[in-house]
């Protein structure tokens, strides 16, 4: 009986959010609030983002504070694409044929991919190791991404790139703000589908079962190296995709975007929603940044406030906000 209440309230909450969710443009339309829509954008952007490193954290139990990296990676295609396709000049004076583009049925893709080969390369040495190793492995990773891009100086080096404006999709309009945020929402709940049906099926399993005991899974006959890389793949692709999202939102890209206190961020927003949990890191994303926004607007110390309350989460609510609100037991999904 109570599984069922838990399942049912459960429920409700998830199609409560995405009503609210569905219509949130029309109500702070219809309240004069419409500068909210682009912190609600940037909300699901991170969302994403949280939702991909809730994949390896949460159900692999790999620890990475290199996630931000992914995010630069398809930022930075976006930017250096749309570069070239502003001056005409080939792509790293390399390709002659090539001179940027603004499609973003090219460029999202592209940067997609790069983020995932960044990824297979990177997650081939660095889940050779574990714990802390994994953690500082993944952050040298990051912040040789960092100042790499810090080092481009014809993409304007630590100064970044700025567009001129959104790419482009065939039939829709992104340079309307509300359109751009039913395609980041719709992107959202297509990768949350795709998670919940992959930690489903018997890859999810040996995922998750690689996160509790991976000796056992290889007395079983499994082979967790190969299951745990392609889930860091398509982590890091869907973190490109992210990154490709929040530079078309801003129309900048710098190699901050890269550094690791973003990715602490995105961190901190999985654990403080509910790692393992489906919903959880959107969760988090939309409390860490409506928090974020106004707390600094009454103190430049905001930091000082969000603290403790992020303790108080992790004293209280071991299994984030999500598992305080449905499941006091801190059970997965």
């Amino acid at each position: 009986m109570k599984i069922a209440q838990f399942r049912l309230r459960q429920n409700v909450f998830c199609l409560a959010g995405l009503v609210l969710l569905a219509l949130l443009p029309w109500l702070l339309d219809l309240c004069g609030q419409q500068y909210l829509l682009s912190l609600a954008t940037r909300a699901l952007i991170y969302g994403l983002a949280a939702s991909s490193l809730n994949l390896i954290l949460g159900y692999g139990g790999m620890v990475s504070l290199g996630h931000a990296a992914f995010m630069g990676i398809g930022g930075y295609v976006v930017g250096i694409m749309a570069f070239h396709s502003y001056d005409k000049i080939p792509v790293f004076g390399m390709l002659p044929q090539s001179t940027g583009s603004e499609n973003g049925l090219l460029v999202w893709p592209l940067a997609m991919l790069l983020a995932g080969i960044f990824a297979l390369i990177t997650g081939a040495i660095s889940l050779r190791t574990k714990g802390m190793h994994f953690i500082m492995i993944t952050l040298a990773f990051a912040q040789m991404v960092y100042f790499f891009f810090t080092s481009l100086d014809a993409y304007g080096g630590s100064d970044g790139i700025s567009l001129y404006n959104r790419n482009t999709l065939p039939g829709l309009d992104l340079g309307n703000d509300q359109v751009f945020y039913y395609l980041c929402l719709s992107l959202l709940l297509g990768f949350l589908f795709l998670m919940h049906r992959l930690t489903g099926s018997r890859f999810g399993r040996v995922l998750i079962g690689s996160r509790e005991n991976e000796q056992r899974l290889q007395i079983l006959g499994f082979a967790p190296f190969g299951y745990r890389l392609l889930s860091y793949c398509l982590a890091g692709s869907v973190a490109g995709l992210a990154g490709v999202l929040l530079v078309n939102q801003g129309e900048f890209v710098s190699p901050g975007m890269t550094h690791w206190t973003r990715s602490g961020e995105i961190l901190v927003m999985v654990l403080l929603g509910g790692m393992g949990k489906l919903f959880g890191p959107l969760l988090g994303a939309v409390v860490f940044l409506f928090l974020e926004e106004y707390l600094a607007m009454y103190t430049e110390h905001w930091m000082v406030i969000l603290g403790p309350f992020l303790i108080l989460v992790v004293l209280y609510a071991r299994g984030g906000l999500y598992s305080l609100l449905f499941d006091r037991k801190g059970n997965h999904d």
